[in-house]
């Protein structure tokens, strides 16, 4: 029976290389020079925190953030920004919280979305922080496939595993 998994991951090592890379644009350009600009990365906790001088710097270091996210091929989905807050000697901080993995809420969104297809003979089932779709026919699961790319869920999901 064919079936392929709907997974939501995130490659560590392009979130290290992006933030390692915005943090030394930032640390060259004119526009933060004298900021003492910082940016961290917690690989435990999965967090990242920008910091500097005013609530504006913030703002802009989070673009050149992103833009070297986007350019390293990791979904912006996968980076939940707070609020700009106040942090110690007047300076501004934003922390990032970075998602990986399937949450059960989702999975149950996903799993009502295939369901609302009324394609025949397919089943979803949540394995982990994934989900399995299985099915009779492959042209059925490639559908499943199309409509999930065009729903808009808060995860970035990536499809693997196909087999028939």
């Amino acid at each position: 029976m064919p079936s392929f998994d709907v997974v939501s991951q995130l490659d560590m090592q392009e979130v290290r290389n992006a933030v390692d890379q915005a943090g030394r644009e930032v640390a060259n350009r004119f526009d933060f020079k004298d900021t003492n600009s910082t940016i961290s990365l917690d690989d435990k906790e999965m967090k990242v925190t920008l910091e500097s001088v005013s609530h504006d710097r913030v703002a802009a270091f989070r673009q050149v953030v992103e833009e070297k996210l986007v350019k390293r091929k990791v979904s912006l989905k996968a980076v939940d920004f707070g609020n700009i807050e106040d942090a110690a000697g007047g300076r501004a901080r934003l922390s990032g919280s970075l998602k990986a993995g399937i949450p059960s809420d989702l999975a149950k969104q996903i799993h009502s979305h295939i369901k609302g297809l009324k394609l025949k003979g397919i089943q979803s089932q949540t394995q982990g922080d994934q989900v399995r779709v299985s099915g009779k026919k492959r042209d059925a699961l490639q559908d499943v496939i199309a409509s999930l790319k065009e729903a808009d869920f808060d995860l970035p999901l990536q499809f693997e595993n196909f087999r028939d």
